[in-house]
């Protein structure tokens, strides 16, 4: 391995349209393949972006030795296989969120990393922005006081029919496509996890439309609502006894400036000014620097298995029209 952490691309999903340019803008990092099940597609993609080596075959690219990481943004259906193909191969894994399509898939990538000494990482990139680290000194400081509710909302209107989130066989559905950010970062801000869910959901082939509530230990209790059938809205709120946090673009912040609002009963908002960040370039960076220095991953695979454990949770739930306890044995 070289200075820079080669990445290989397993497929040409459409994020990687952002992920290609953040990793070669990362340092320690640089893009040298792109596989796809089309080698013509393959190898317009590796011409796109100026990347040397296109496979036309997933197996090749990560039997190729000309990468030292696979990035993985196949449909959620395929996450565990082809991470677990590459983990047998010796390569470590960024995989897009989520990391599987549930539990018991995530915990055999989890005792697949165990064994083979390789770190696995899920792609929630929003996690790495300054933003969650104000968020967090601002709930420590207790300047809104005790916690008591997080509310989050991640909506789009999807109008293509064939779109891959509308696919039931390739495990699509508003949970798993932007669900899981809301029931994550509840899970982060909370600072545990939560015990038991219950969840409503209308469904058209998929799940197009969820709400729900966790029910944490400590207390807190945190609503969110998830969809691919309304208008699209990003919002997070974190109430406390004393005041409440605000955030507009808590899933996407993008690189400029972004803001907390504080508000208080009668009072004007207090603004928070943080500093944006390119979260994809921040997210490859760390991963570079597990693999290159050893590092311990801030969020270990086993992160993945618990917010998993919670979405299993949520679905069962909505399924059975009842409280559901979050089974989290590893």
């Amino acid at each position: 391995m070289g200075d820079r952490l080669k990445w290989g691309i397993l497929g040409t999903a459409d994020i990687s349209e952002s992920v290609i340019p953040a990793i070669q803008g990362s340092r320690g990092c640089i893009v040298t393949a792109v596989a796809s099940r089309d080698p013509s597609r393959a190898r317009t993609w590796a011409d796109r972006f100026g990347i040397p080596d296109a496979f036309g075959a997933y197996d090749d690219m990560i039997r190729s030795g000309a990468i030292d990481a696979v990035y993985l943004p196949l449909p959620n259906s395929l996450h565990a296989e082809w991470t677990v193909r590459s983990l047998e191969a010796g390569l470590p894994v960024m995989c897009e969120k989520p990391l599987t399509v549930n539990a018991a898939e995530a915990r055999v990538v989890a005792e697949v990393s165990r064994r083979t000494g390789l770190p696995v990482m899920e792609g929630f990139m929003y996690r790495f922005h300054p933003l969650y680290q104000r968020l967090q000194e601002i709930i420590d400081r207790g300047t809104i006081g005790r916690v008591s509710t997080i509310d989050a909302v991640f909506t789009f209107l999807l109008d293509d029919g064939e779109s891959i989130v509308q696919s039931v066989d390739l495990a699509g559905g508003a949970l798993l496509d932007v669900g899981c950010y809301p029931v994550n970062a509840a899970r982060l801000l909370a600072g545990e996890e939560p015990v038991r869910v219950t969840a409503f959901e209308r469904r058209d082939g998929v799940d197009r439309v969820m709400t729900g509530v966790l029910d944490f230990p400590g207390g807190v209790l945190a609503r969110f609502e998830t969809s691919i059938a309304n208008t699209e809205r990003h919002r997070l709120e974190v109430a406390g006894t004393l005041a409440h946090l605000v955030v507009e673009d808590p899933w996407v912040p993008g690189t400029g400036d972004v803001t907390i609002l504080i508000r208080r009963r009668g009072q004007l908002d207090e603004v928070v000014p943080v500093e944006g960040a390119n979260t994809w370039v921040l997210q490859f960076e760390h991963f570079a620097r597990l693999v290159n220095e050893g590092l311990r991953p801030q969020w270990p695979v086993e992160d993945a298995v618990s917010n998993l454990c919670v979405l299993d949770a949520l679905a069962s739930s909505a399924r059975q029209g009842r409280v559901v306890a979050v089974d989290r044995s590893l």
